[in-house]
């Protein structure tokens, strides 16, 4: 058994859901499928839903263009005939629903978490749909089931939502005979689920990697491909360092430290459902399926060089809190970060000192984050700064903390530069050492890290194709 997921890198127009078609169908055995929304549809969905509680009467607009993106797809991926006239029904009954949502959002001039949430699942509803009827048109039988109507439970919140994978899994093994009637390739939505009172929850961006891990752990999957836009998980970024390497295998550890912070690969949840189990976890590259992508295996294991990969994140801001002893005083940290979750505030990240509390939050809740604290009556703290021009450089490997001499190497790089490095953290993880720079000199510190630990093995590999050329 193997669950494969599609990302909406990956389903940008018709040729492309031909290619998951064809991916697929290449796959012999029981499989099921994981699929996000089309490239684009969820951001105009969330487009919708600013326009109407703006006030903006923009639905018709919004509803044309999401049938012409979705018919534009249809046509693209399934030739005319019974299957594709089957297919655009059911998207137009699937988008009739989506009017009315819509619709209530333009009417009330706002939307509760929750309508939001469906609202937004909709991109993966109607994706599921086509992807279904690309794979009957190549004569895979298929049907698409939203994650919702296959008893996806999750706690009772809105976005980030944690699935409860003990009541999942007695509900899909339920409709097991349903789901692979025939051996029928199942096309579950992703991204989102519903709470125990029946209301759409989502797991938040890229949440349809969470989605595929809880359906692999749910089906006591063997292994759970991710398909991607990309080759798997590299050294580096490709936009910030020249000919960065392909990672062939890490962690989940390491994976998951990765894209908390900043490779944008996997959801950082993708892990969570799987920790009991042995389901191997594969990033393959759609675009081109022969490439062995990266392998992310539950034990660790340290490599030569130590460190896997460098990884850079520009999205986020520095909040201080700062005022003596805001550091030692028992409750402090513990009341900002029950002000900043009650806003719906993720923090990345904490350092503190005895008179500065140090928290990393995203770049987009910068401002209310600093609101929010300024807003706290408490003798303790004194005032509240915001930085938004930094970034955060993290070094992942495992051995990180084992190896003598790889934090100093790091710091070396760096400073050979003339960068300054304002702040450091090693030793939170067992596998990642993280600090933060002056955003203006992100790339310059990722391209010496990189240069630190891979050049020979850059060296070596263009002097050995130079080689066989020869």
């Amino acid at each position: 058994m193997i669950v494969m997921k599609f990302g909406g890198g990956c389903l940008r127009d018709g040729k492309s859901y031909v290619r998951a078609a064809g991916i697929i169908r290449t796959h012999r055995g029981r499989r099921a499928v994981v699929v996000s929304a089309s490239q684009g549809v969820t951001d105009r969905l969330a487009e919708a839903i600013r326009e109407g509680t703006a006030g903006k009467k923009t639905e018709e607009r919004t509803l044309s263009s999401i049938r012409e993106i979705h018919r534009d797809l249809t046509e693209g991926c399934i030739a005319a005939g019974k299957i594709r006239a089957e297919t655009s029904r059911a998207l137009e009954e699937k988008i009739g629903t989506l009017a009315k949502l819509i619709m209530a959002v333009s009417l009330a001039g706002e939307a509760s978490p929750s309508l939001q949430a469906h609202i937004l699942s909709y991109g993966e509803r109607l994706s599921a749909v086509i992807l279904s009827g690309a794979l009957r048109s190549v004569g895979v039988p298929a049907a698409a089931w939203d994650s919702d109507e296959i008893g996806m439970v999750t706690d009772e919140t809105s976005e980030n939502a944690t699935v409860n994978l003990k009541e999942f899994r007695k509900n899909i093994l339920s409709r097991a005979p349903l789901l692979f009637r025939a051996n029928a390739v199942p096309v579950i939505t992703g991204f989102f689920g519903r709470t125990p009172e029946g209301r759409v929850s989502t797991f938040g961006r890229n949440g349809s990697d969470y989605s595929a891990s809880v359906v692999a752990a749910a089906l006591d999957a063997s292994r759970l491909e991710v398909w991607k836009d990309v080759d798997g998980f590299m050294s580096a970024d490709p936009d910030l360092v020249d000919r960065p390497v392909r990672v062939p295998r890490l962690s989940w550890l390491e994976a998951a430290e990765l894209s908390y912070f900043g490779a944008r690969i996997l959801h950082p949840r993708t892990f969570e459902p799987l920790e009991p189990s042995k389901t191997a976890v594969i990033i393959k590259s759609f675009l081109d399926p022969n490439n062995p992508g990266t392998e992310a295996l539950a034990q660790g294991f340290e490599t030569d060089t130590v460190v896997k990969s460098i990884t850079c994140n520009s999205r986020i801001a520095l909040l201080s809190v700062c005022g003596p002893g805001v550091g030692i005083k028992p409750g402090v940290i513990s009341k900002i970060g029950r002000r900043l979750s009650d806003g719906g505030i993720n923090i990345h990240s904490v350092i503190t000192s005895q008179t500065r509390i140090n928290l990393l939050v995203d770049k987009e809740d910068a401002v209310r984050s600093l609101e929010e604290i300024q807003g706290m009556s408490n003798g303790i703290i004194q005032r509240a700064e915001l930085r938004n021009d930094i970034a955060l450089v993290a070094v992942v490997g495992e051995g990180l903390l084992r190896k003598p001499g790889v934090a100093a190497r790091v710091l070396c790089a760096v400073s050979g530069k003339g960068i300054n490095v304002e702040m450091i953290s090693i030793g939170a993880s067992e596998v990642a050492a993280y600090f933060i720079i002056g955003k203006d000199r992100a790339a310059e510190a990722v391209n010496a890290v990189h240069h630190e630990f891979f050049g020979r093995l850059l060296l070596n590999n263009m002097a050995g194709a130079s080689s066989r050329r020869k």
